[in-house]
């Protein structure tokens, strides 16, 4: 049920009012241009849908020049909201605000998603286009309620006749946060927790700071489907500092346009200059994805970090239909501290591609992966789409791991290099050409003492 139609009136009123907001935020009013929610009529009762409420404080915001909009303690539903320039969002510590599973409350629109535009699809819980210097802080939550939306994924996917190319954009599911063609923007502190479908879409974005925040669904679900984490796409100069990831899709990734044209769809500039550092990586299929929409992914270091859920640290999503430039992309200084999970994986991916498109030329250039330690699963592997991806300067530096699978299986690849890298104890030696498949396979010296026989793969 809808909440209720703040008339302008009072609207007006509740500005008037910024003084006497009733939070820690909010009492600072008009000085400092901060207002509650409350003020406009939105109610913590976790049912009422407070959209038009909590739509109407942003606008009135806008209106005098901008200011911070602050969600109190408790749990407000909603559906989807749209700042405008110079309104942040400040969500207070035990502050929710819920989507609402009544998908009436998003009403499609056209909206960027999977690479391209999509002309009827289901908005943000959060939405901001062209806000320069917004803010998304505090230690509250942005909650997708995502429950019953992924048991309907996964029952209608199950009903399709190839469930396997059941589309991601199959039935209506909100993402927690879109802010597309913004440059400054800072998100800190918060909480994004059970999102229906991604939770922080970036796109065309500039100058982005994403700081000491947690993107979680629960333990208790096997697979939330497309959960990923932060999606940044299309976008420059992005730092993910000192966040926490337990998701069950990809952690962190870098998307762009796909289909053999993808070079020139001037809606999907390069992803460049990415920097993530000092974060937790708890569970998640990988931890830093060239998904699958990436066109040109060029200058990104993720460094200082722990990944300590069975993901692959680097995975580099070779489409055979989409021509690719994966350039620069470092790991460094990443501790590892689980059983299962694989280092790299550079190979093929076919889901959702275009079978008439001709393949285009791709390449791989400037791969690196220096001072990992730790335990984990697989050394893992890097293959091309034969005959069209061009794989070169793979490096494997100042490496000290216990694998579980330590074999390296690397087809096609140009430049592969090792410099210092010890597995199960073991200095490996460069690797070695297998003739019988063309294959290189690394080879562990001193393995028989070591009981690691090297193997050859299928």
């Amino acid at each position: 049920m809808a909440g209720p139609r703040p008339d302008r009136r009072a609207a007006t009123a509740a500005i008037l009012a910024l003084p006497f907001a009733g939070t820690a935020a909010g009492a600072a009013g008009a000085a400092d241009g901060t207002a509650s929610i409350r003020a406009f009529g939105a109610v913590a009762d976790g049912a009422t849908v407070n959209t038009r409420a909590i739509q109407s404080g942003i606008d009135a915001l806008a209106a005098r020049g901008g200011g911070t909009l602050v969600v109190p303690r408790g749990v407000f539903v909603s559906g989807a909201l749209f700042l405008k320039p110079g309104v942040h969002l400040h969500l207070d510590a035990g502050a929710v605000l819920r989507c609402t599973t009544d998908m009436a409350h998003f009403p499609p629109q056209r909206t960027r998603i999977e690479g391209h535009f999509e002309e009827s699809f289901t908005p943000a819980l959060i939405n901001a286009a062209a806000c320069d210097g917004l803010r998304i802080t505090g230690a509250g939550t942005l909650d997708g309620a995502g429950r019953p939306v992924w048991d309907l994924f996964w029952k209608r996917r199950a009903a399709a006749p190839d469930p396997g190319n059941f589309p991601n954009i199959g039935l209506p599911r909100a993402r927690l946060a879109l802010i597309e063609r913004s440059r400054g923007v800072t998100i800190d502190g918060v909480t994004f927790r059970d999102s229906q479908f991604w939770n922080l879409h970036l796109y065309r974005c500039r100058d982005v700071t994403v700081r000491r925040t947690r993107f979680e669904v629960p333990d208790d679900y096997q697979q939330a489907p497309s959960s990923d984490g932060i999606d940044i796409d299309s976008c420059q100069d992005v730092t993910i500092d000192g966040c926490y990831f337990s998701v069950t899709d990809d952690c962190i990734a870098a998307k762009g346009s796909k289909g053999p044209n993808a070079l020139s769809d001037t809606d999907s500039p390069p992803v460049e200059r990415i920097r993530v550092r000092n974060c937790h990586f708890r569970r998640g299929h990988q931890v830093f994805s060239c998904g699958s929409e990436a066109t040109i992914i060029r200058d990104v270091v993720v460094e200082r970090s722990t990944v300590s859920g069975a993901m692959v640290l680097a995975r580099l999503k070779l489409r055979p239909d989409t021509p690719q430039r994966y350039e620069n992309v470092n790991f460094r200084d990443i501790t590892l501290d689980n059983a299962g999970g694989a280092i790299v994986a550079v190979e093929p991916w076919t889901q959702y591609r275009d079978p008439r498109a001709a393949a285009p030329p791709s390449h791989v250039r400037g791969l690196s992966f220096v001072r990992i330690r730790g335990r984990f699963g697989a050394f893992g592997t890097i293959r091309p789409n034969p005959g069209q991806t061009t794989i070169d300067d793979i490096a494997f530096r100042d490496i000290d791991v216990r694998l579980t699978r330590p074999v390296l299986v690397a087809d096609g690849v140009q430049g592969l290099r090792f410099d210092r890298v010890r597995v199960n104890g073991t200095v490996q030696s460069p690797p070695l050409r297998d003739g019988r498949n063309g294959k290189h396979l690394t080879q562990l010296n001193e393995s028989h003492q070591a009981g690691i026989m090297p193997t050859r793969a299928g």
